[in-house]
């Protein structure tokens, strides 16, 4: 044999520590070593093999050591539970989302003990990698037969069991499906699920029959006459049971389309589907004529769900992709609307575009008059939160726009349109779709800013002629200028208002969501105590208008205050984070240009601002755009998109006819 594979004292020392009447702790230290040294360097599964190979060989040379292994093992089974790592490993112990991700917080960072009699601990300590897995798979089933024969005691011919009866790993593995159905039953009579259910399942009952089917099962297996056609047929009951079981869950996915998500009860259905789904591999294993091998492939299996339990991200991804794609939807629906097609509806983004102008207007001058208070970081940071809350919200009952927070909801209808991109001109259709996009885009940002700007020139001009003294002084007009300045940092903070802007997106779908999740609609529209105080037509009205309004409401809402908030606590970190929007920062080069007067025209830092304004406008649309569409395209499973196609086709419209980005055609309306 190759020293390389197997060094002599390493093996022979490892052998030497085992003691079958050890504490607890170092009986199932001297397994945890045994697998570090099957695994070796993890570069090769083969040589594992054969470190496997040579272990048995020097087992099976030497009867007092078989004896000695045969008495740990005895120990091992007496002492440790495996139906806890048949059944629960890899499952939530608790049934919400929070405490499953603290779960696996205090798994990745607090050290696990050996000193334990669960067979999952004990598992996630000796086969910690994927490697694992991979040599597991690769035994062959004559190691395997090897390895049960020197584990195992030989019966006496007097107390033998019948030939072919169950092993003590079948009592496992029918405890271990007994467990795993009790929790399936549970989670399927939940009335959060079962309520959400079709009408259809709850009939059909699928979960009542569960344990009757699954202790049919135990009977057979268990009964001393017991016959394999029963068996089966009991196990092809169970098994349809189960398919019966999760269909029925499924049904929930359809409640969620209409009535909102719920991420708990997301990560309870997966939950059942999993549990589901191991039932079914530990019946394999119990039917399987090659126990060993089949033994061997489900540890592998449990190696997987390991590493996979460890992850944060795979949990969240899992249990949250039903929510973003919810939430893209509902942006989706309302982003449709911020979309113009033809003349008509250009000329009308173009009249609420200025109406959003002239109220952002009235902003930027209450932002200035809010410094004149001197307040501290986080008090002027929050009355300018109001500020801003109180002008998005406005906006959004008189019907204006503001150009910066569309993208974010356009985003995901331009992506809710690559679904059909196979079907024939498809690419050209998206195409025209985009450039009906840019051009709204720039619709509403001239709109804004041709408005905001000489609105706030006029009104600082009115009140520097009322109160005899500039609406802003000198100082604050020439920081405003060195604040916009081309070479500065404003560019870096357009782009991080572009992600202010796309995260009040997400607060807006998910605000929507959890309103229709609870049917505060419905509450408001017939809960006695509303009625009786706002009257039924006043209720139903208010209900009708919340559903309505609810999206932008948060919307409006989350981004004024992040708008004013996030610049003080980023103060406070020291981060030196500050926002920049391109209608606000064109209402403060309005002040400040009536501050300075005509002079402000001949100083350098007044054109550099101007040239930063444009950017500014680009930065904020782009990003929110960008960080929307990819969570849109996520949400959807859409991948393995024509890209090269669709940029194509975009070139070729803009070498053709490049206004149509920026004016509809003539006769569109």
């Amino acid at each position: 044999m190759s020293p390389r594979l197997a060094p002599p004292h390493q093996l022979t020392d490892l052998l030497a520590r085992l003691e079958p009447a050890g504490e607890l702790a170092h009986r199932h230290l001297w397994l945890i070593h045994l697998m570090e040294w099957v695994r070796g360097t993890r570069e090769s599964v083969p040589e594992s093999i054969a470190r496997v190979q040579l272990f048995l060989d020097v087992v099976q040379a030497r009867p007092e050591l078989q004896q000695r292994l045969r008495a740990w093992w005895a120990t091992l089974v007496d002492h440790v539970d495996i139906t806890t790592l048949l059944a629960d490993f890899g499952f939530a112990s608790r049934i919400a989302l929070v405490s499953e991700v603290a779960e696996r917080l205090r798994t990745k960072l607090l050290p696990g003990s050996p000193e334990t009699i669960d067979a999952s601990e004990l598992f996630m300590l000796a086969l910690p990698t994927r490697f694992d897995a991979q040599w597991l798979t690769a035994l062959s089933e004559a190691q395997l037969d090897q390895l049960v024969g020197l584990l195992s005691t030989p019966a006496s011919p007097d107390d033998a069991p019948r030939a072919g009866g169950p092993t003590l790993w079948h009592r496992a593995l029918l405890d271990a499906i007994t467990y795993c159905a009790g929790q399936i039953l549970s989670t399927g009579f939940a009335p959060e699920l079962r309520l959400r259910m079709s009408e259809a399942a709850r009939e059909e009952q699928p979960f009542h029959a569960l344990i009757r089917d699954v202790e049919n099962l135990r009977a057979e297996v268990l009964h001393a006459a017991r016959s394999p056609d029963r068996i089966n047929d009991c196990a092809q009951r169970l098994r349809d049971r189960l398919e019966a079981c999760r269909a029925a869950a499924a049904t929930v996915y359809a409640h969620f389309e209409d009535n909102g998500i719920s991420v708990d009860l997301v990560f309870r259905l997966r939950q059942l589907r999993k549990r589901i789904l191991r039932v079914r591999e530990l019946l394999d294993c119990l039917l399987s004529a090659r126990p060993a091998a089949s033994a061997a492939l489900l540890m592998a299996h449990l190696v997987i769900v390991g590493q996979e339990r460890r992850s944060l991200r795979a949990l969240m991804g899992a249990n949250l992709s039903l929510l973003a794609a919810k939430v893209a939807e509902r942006s989706a629906e309302t982003g449709e609307h911020y979309i113009t097609r033809d003349g008509a509806q250009y000329r009308e983004m173009l009249r609420k575009a200025a109406g959003g102008g002239a109220l952002m207007a009235l902003t930027t001058l209450a932002k200035f008059g809010l410094y004149t208070l001197a307040l501290s970081a986080f008090w002027g940071g929050f009355l300018a939160g109001v500020n801003y809350a109180i002008s998005f919200v406005l906006i959004q009952l008189l019907h204006f726009t503001v150009a910066t927070k569309q993208p974010a909801m356009t985003a995901p209808a331009m992506a809710a349109k690559l679904k059909d991109l196979d079907s024939t001109g498809a690419v050209e259709s998206f195409v025209d779709e985009v450039t009906h996009l840019v051009r709204s885009q720039v619709a509403a940002v001239l709109g804004n800013v041709l408005v905001v700007f000489p609105a706030v020139l006029g009104l600082s001009l009115l009140i520097a002629t009322a109160l005899g003294e500039p609406a802003i002084s000198h100082h604050t007009a020439e920081h405003v200028l060195e604040s916009l300045h081309l070479l500065g940092p404003s560019v870096l903070f357009a782009a991080f208002t572009g992600v202010l802007l796309f995260s009040s997106s997400l607060m807006a779908g998910w605000t929507e969501n959890w309103f229709v999740l609870n049917r505060l609609d419905s509450a408001i529209e017939y809960n006695p105590r509303i009625t009786r105080l706002l009257g039924a037509p006043r209720a139903a009205r208010w209900a009708r208008f919340l559903r309505e309004n609810i999206s932008g409401f948060a919307a409006n809402i989350s981004l004024g205050f992040m708008l004013g908030l996030v610049p003080a606590f980023a103060a406070f970190f020291g981060l030196g984070l500050d926002v920049r929007h391109v209608t606000l920062s064109t209402g403060q080069m309005g002040a400040a240009l009536a501050s300075l007067g005509l002079q402000a025209l001949h100083m350098p830092a007044f054109w550099w601002a101007v040239v930063t304004l444009p950017l500014l406008g680009v930065l904020n649309v782009s990003v929110s755009f960008y960080l929307a569409f990819n969570v849109a395209l996520r949400a959807h499973s859409l991948s393995g998109l024509q890209r090269s196609d669709i940029y194509a086709a975009i070139r070729r419209r803009l070498r053709k006819a490049p206004l149509s980005f920026f004016v509809p055609a003539r006769n569109a309306g």
